[in-house]
């Protein structure tokens, strides 16, 4: 009987208009800001939105080329704070004049996405090819890169090595593409004469 009424063209409008607003309440509370969502609040404010297992993150420069190559065994992703937090990163940035590879370690990393930098502590390390064929390398307790800039800096500590002796300085700022290191304070540097007669 209630289907042969649902025949009558105003009952299936009425049936039509009331199903149609149950359903824009329950979009527009499903759009409420207002307070975290559900799983949100089963993961908790210091859990990951999500995670990646063994994974790598590229970038090129305007013709095309790989510019940067950044890998972790473990990434997790904070789309509220717009971070990844990464477990051992590893990253490597290709010199754009000389295609020559800057390799950079640490035992974590914080990629602050919407910057396009990552901050990385615990054991850093930068090593390059120097243009002897010798290696050169860059040691810290964190250091922050900014891929847009191309360039590193610290104020912590650091120590730089190569085949000719140690230099020790507190800050440090490097541009990656023009080779420029300058180092900040308290510079201190240990040279190995040549041998050679």
């Amino acid at each position: 009987m209630l289907l042969g009424r649902l025949n009558h063209p105003r009952l299936r409008f009425l049936a039509l208009v009331i199903v149609s607003a149950v359903l824009l309440g329950l979009l527009w509370r499903s759009d409420d800001q207002g307070g975290p969502s559900i799983g949100q609040e089963l993961r908790g404010p210091d859990e990951p939105d999500s995670f990646v297992v063994n994974g790598e993150y590229r970038s090129f420069d305007e013709q095309g080329n790989l510019a940067t190559v950044i890998s972790s065994p473990r990434i997790e992703q904070f789309d509220a704070q717009n971070r990844a937090h990464m477990q051992e990163p590893r990253a490597t940035m290709i010199d754009t004049d000389s295609g020559q590879p800057w390799h950079m370690r640490a035992d974590e990393g914080n990629y602050r996405t919407k910057r396009d930098v990552i901050d990385l502590s615990g054991n850093v390390v930068i090593s390059r090819v120097l243009a002897s064929g010798a290696e050169g390398s860059l040691e810290t307790t964190h250091l922050t890169l900014d891929k847009q800039k191309r360039i590193v800096h610290t104020d912590a500590p650091v120590v730089l090595r190569d085949p000719h002796g140690t230099t020790r300085a507190t800050g440090m700022k490097a541009w990656i593409d023009k080779r420029i290191v300058q180092l900040q304070s308290q510079v201190e540097g240990q040279y190995e004469l040549s041998s050679s007669q």
